[in-house]
């Protein structure tokens, strides 16, 4: 009896010390969140699930890229910079009185850059890791001080003669083994021949075997701490990959993950194969995890999100539905639709997000520019849940509402787009846009332990919209009323750079609008769209540096027609350009 007293004893003490530790955890959580300063009475322009809170850090930071959050909260971004004695490539943020608000904010770092395509910035080991499209540098952070040490250290160069090219971003990914891997993109779409064909031509086939495999294509390994090292000095990790902008070390399983870039031009290179729906929603942007010996078929083949398996390239015998020996090559975990551009990931480790975001994956689509005559597509943040050690092949949508318009036409539309992905040390989710630098914070302030399918059914509602939807073949083809001679020609080949309005997509792709190229000498705009462009240029004052392909595949009756629009379109030129001016200037 007394055993049986103190048995009831000792169980109603022990719920009473469990209700205390519910109530001090409650409690605790409380108080975490209410350290966290308020969202923006807006949400900071975006929606998200119920239950997140969002405010806008800093508005315009300048080109942003990649970012990164320091342990004591500084923020640290990659700017786009396009060199010419410009200073200033990375940007440092300070909130001192704790509102979310950066009040200090400080561009630092004097260090040569090639092109308009830097995009990595990480910490590591007290450092601060950054790159230039043709370095990877490093600077030492100093404990207390907002900006690191004015010495920079070069880690990689990459030596290649080739100057610069459209995939050579040197974003970086690091293990807990003092590795560093970079990717060494593609310098074309499916290995043309890009000394006699830049940008390729219709119709034409790869090279076989590719040589770029050799050096480009890939992902390389590294020490992390080894300065002045070339591309020589690391091992090849993985090849067979276009484009990666994207790339994390994920601890969780110890294995390289990236978000692959799928290839364009599909209906620009082979009419005759592919429509322009096709064209616009293939091939898949992939998610795809990374180990030694990776291989995913570029560029003899791509994945065909919809058929679900690899398709033979048609630069290679392709046809839109042979697969060839496709299946040889790694599939992704998720093929995303064409073209949506997944700039960043982002694994999120923190404890501030209801625990199914653990381990998760975020993706921010930076938003297509070559979807024409279709909408563009992208322009989100989505999720990938971590279910029982390994990734879903199911998505969510987290974030949305960076472009501010539905549809979108021209990528210049787009009020944001967004570029980078951190976490706080309080685990709260930072986003970047590449526009103007707007800097977004997403905090958990809900009920952690009511959050689940009423909140993520009202994101997946978004996926209904413009962005992000597949287009109707009919309804959303922004062509179907053409009638303008030369504008058909011009959706074709130059909307994917330049835009349906002329306005370029505001970093890469110079504007035709009132362009001196456009509206001044039309013997230099004969020679530039047949002959490409390759090098740095200027256009109304901003200089570029990218390849525009070759056109003159085009008749000197349609080469006329598109001229003739572009002039009177974006330059206000009643006269035209005649055949024979054409002929005059191309001696046909």
């Amino acid at each position: 009896m007394m055993r049986s007293f103190f048995y009831k004893q000792k169980w109603r003490l022990t719920q009473r010390y469990l209700c205390f530790g519910l109530i001090v955890m409650l409690f605790s959580g409380a108080q975490k969140q209410d350290l966290l300063p308020k969202g923006d009475p807006d949400n900071g322009g975006l929606a998200t699930p119920e239950g997140f809170e969002t405010l806008v850090v800093a508005d315009s930071t300048g080109l942003a890229r990649h970012i990164v959050v320091n342990e004591n909260g500084d923020i640290y971004i990659k700017l786009r910079y396009f060199g010419k004695g410009q200073q200033g490539g990375t940007v440092a943020l300070r909130d001192t009185n704790r509102d979310g608000k950066a009040d200090i904010i400080k561009n630092f770092g004097n260090y040569p850059d090639q092109s308009s395509l830097a995009n990595g910035i990480t910490i590591r080991n007290g450092y601060l890791y950054f790159s230039s499209s043709l370095f990877v540098y490093r600077s030492k952070l100093i404990p207390g001080q907002l900006l690191p040490d004015s010495t920079v250290e070069v880690i990689l160069k990459d030596d290649h003669e080739h100057g610069t090219h459209w995939h050579i971003t040197k974003p970086m990914a690091f293990d807990d083994k003092g590795n560093m891997y970079v990717p060494f993109g593609a310098p074309s779409d499916a290995c043309q021949d890009m000394l006699n064909l830049p940008g390729g031509k219709p119709g034409r086939s790869g090279l076989n075997p590719c040589p770029d495999l050799e050096k480009h294509g890939g992902i390389w390994k590294f020490s992390a701490d080894k300065l002045n090292q070339t591309q020589a000095d690391g091992s090849l990790f993985a090849t067979g990959l276009r484009s990666i902008l994207g790339m994390r070390w994920n601890y969780a399983d110890q294995n390289l993950y990236a978000v692959v870039h799928g290839r364009d031009n599909l209906r620009r290179l082979f009419p005759d194969i592919y429509s322009s729906w096709q064209s616009a929603v293939l091939p898949a942007e992939e998610f795809v995890k990374v180990t030694q010996g990776t291989n995913l078929g570029w560029p003899y083949y791509y994945f065909d999100q919809v058929k679900g398996k690899k398709i033979l390239n048609p630069e290679y015998g392709g046809d839109g539905n042979k697969e060839a020996e496709g299946a040889k090559y790694q599939n992704p975990i998720i093929g995303f639709p064409g073209h949506w551009a997944p700039n960043d990931m982002l694994f999120y480790t923190g404890n501030q997000f209801p625990e199914r975001y653990k381990n998760g994956a975020f993706i921010a689509f930076h938003g297509s520019t070559n979807r024409a005559p279709y909408p563009q597509a992208g322009y989100f943040v989505c999720f990938v849940p971590w279910v029982n050690g390994k990734f879903s092949e199911k998505w969510e949508v987290f974030a949305d509402g960076f472009a501010g318009m539905d549809p979108i036409i021209n990528v210049s539309d787009a009020k944001a787009r967004p570029m980078g992905l951190a976490q706080g040390p309080d685990g709260s989710l930072y986003i970047s846009d590449s526009k103007k630098g707007k800097i977004w914070r997403v905090m958990f302030k809900g009920n952690k332990q009511s959050f689940g399918a009423s909140q993520l059914a009202a994101m997946e509602k978004h996926k209904l919209l413009g962005n992000i939807r597949t287009p109707d073949v009919v309804k959303d083809n922004l062509d179907k009323d053409t009638k303008l001679a030369g504008e058909k020609i011009y959706s074709t080949y130059c909307t994917p750079c330049h835009q349906s309005n002329g306005l370029g997509d505001g970093s890469r792709f110079p504007p035709l609008v009132n362009s001196e190229w456009v509206t001044e000498d039309k013997r230099k705009l004969i020679q530039a769209v047949a002959n490409g462009l390759e090098g740095p240029i200027e256009v109304l004052g901003k200089p570029y540096n990218d390849l525009m392909p070759k056109h003159d595949f085009i008749t000197p009756e349609e080469m006329a027609q598109l001229l003739t629009y572009v002039r009177q379109q974006f330059g206000n030129m009643p006269d035209r350009v005649s055949v024979e001016e054409v002929n005059r200037v191309l001696k046909k």
